[in-house]
């Protein structure tokens, strides 16, 4: 599931085009199907939060992955490991090189003196520069993030965890992992939290899994070792053995409409996460 850690480590991926020129650029979507970034630099590729913006001369596209979304990277020529009818857009710049985004959830080109108030909704990435610093956030982003959590002390510490304007970058799989660490029940409300505990364990996770293939919770990286509730319905609690249970909890922010709630699954332990 592509979270903010996903999506940092494909722009360091993606790190080695910069300064490159597009060459070829096909636009697979209906409402960019008659733009081209032919001739123009790529100046800048980077992550906030779920998103990947590139900066080209004037202009900023803007891709999110949602739940499917690949980026594909090889020479051109090759054959593409994915189908082509799931590419949304082409891009070929100079060396040779080919980049084919499949599945992409999101594909967007603004001018780039839109970025600031295109990405206005969005809380501090947990990822960030100033997350422990100053910088777009006073006095840093991970001081905003717990105050904009704590500024709704009736919702679910669920809800509040994957909606993006509190902080960017934590998906479901995230939230309900940090949960469990904290003994805390999904549905528990941020009034019964210790918010600054539960931020800083989000991030000090994520930025743990920076540079692990495989994304972890548990310390092992074979998949299925490395979860303790996330996809664990029905399955043994690794702590107590208990049966992990499941159900659904809204509060993640759709990417096209940030006032649309999303239905998303949470898994707890009953006995290590008892219902508030």
């Amino acid at each position: 599931m592509p979270e903010g850690d996903t999506v940092w480590q494909l722009s360091q991926r993606l790190q080695p085009l910069v300064g490159r020129t597009i060459e070829h650029s096909d636009f697979r979507v209906p409402a960019l199907a008659t733009q081209s970034l032919v001739g123009t630099t790529i100046d800048r590729i980077w992550p906030y939060g779920k998103h990947l913006y590139w900066q080209c001369a004037d202009r900023i596209l803007h891709t999110h992955l949602r739940m499917d979304g690949t980026w594909r990277i090889h020479a051109v020529g090759a054959k593409w490991s994915a189908p082509a009818h799931t590419a949304r857009l082409v891009i070929r710049v100079d060396g040779g090189v080919e980049l084919v985004g499949h599945w992409l959830g999101v594909v967007e080109l603004w001018p780039a003196r839109e970025y600031d108030r295109r990405t206005a909704h969005l809380g501090p990435d947990v990822l960030a520069d100033d997350w422990h610093s100053p910088g777009r956030w006073e006095p840093t982003g991970r001081d905003e993030a717990v105050r904009r959590v704590s500024s709704r002390p009736e919702r679910t510490i669920g809800e509040a965890l994957l909606d993006q304007r509190n902080l960017a970058g934590l998906g479901n799989e995230y939230r309900v992992e940090v949960c469990f660490l904290q003994g805390l029940h999904p549905t528990t409300s941020v009034a019964l939290c210790d918010v600054p505990a539960v931020i800083d364990l989000a991030a000090k996770l994520m930025r743990g899994n920076l540079t692990n293939p495989v994304r972890t919770f548990t310390g092992i990286h074979r998949r299925g070792e490395n979860t303790f509730v996330f996809g664990r319905r029905h399955r043994p609690c690794r702590r107590c053995g208990t049966l992990i249970e499941a159900s659904e909890l809204g509060g993640g922010r759709s990417v096209a409409d940030a006032d649309v709630d999303q239905q998303r699954v949470i898994w707890w332990c009953p006995t290590c996460q008892p219902a508030p």
